[in-house]
């Protein structure tokens, strides 16, 4: 692959990434609130102003590592198909939490990243384990967001 594609390649694939997060903030500052303010939420709640940090780095970490696979002549396009379709279900989160106000099916949403993650770092492994080895701090925080989304779930 020439050098120009490679590194365009990068920027190709980190802003569609960030694309999929935007829509996610987008979507999140126009619904939140007032409706977020009013659910109990557990103790363990973090503050507002960490989420985005936390998804800037799960972005560009998430984005590293298709793009690791995409310069891999090892790589099937079916492997690029997934990262892209569960970028889409991850922006759906945000659609279905804070626009439809659906904390159970929003429950149902990480359900399915998850196992999109899983899938993907099961593919990732075997042609690139530094991707792989990428795509753990994302699942790591969607554990956690699992967690939280199932406690303002019970809370509410």
């Amino acid at each position: 692959m020439e050098r120009f594609q490679k590194y365009f390649s990068l920027l190709f694939l980190l802003a569609f990434s960030f694309g999929a997060s935007a829509w996610g903030g987008f979507v999140t500052s126009i619904y939140k609130e007032p409706w977020y303010s009013t659910l109990i939420k557990p103790g363990f709640n973090p503050p507002d102003y960490i989420f985005p940090s936390i998804w800037v780095i799960l972005y560009v970490s998430m984005a590293f590592a298709v793009w690791l696979i995409w310069i891999n002549p090892k790589k099937t396009e079916k492997i690029i198909y997934i990262y892209f379709i569960h970028l889409l279900v991850n922006a759906s989160w945000s659609v279905v939490f804070f626009a439809l106000h659906q904390i159970f099916l929003a429950l149902v949403v990480i359900v399915i990243i998850l196992l999109l993650v899983l899938w993907l770092i099961k593919l990732y492994y075997p042609i690139n384990r530094i991707s792989a080895f990428l795509m753990v701090p994302y699942l790591a925080w969607l554990l956690f967001a699992f967690v939280l989304n199932l406690n303002i779930l019970l809370l509410n």
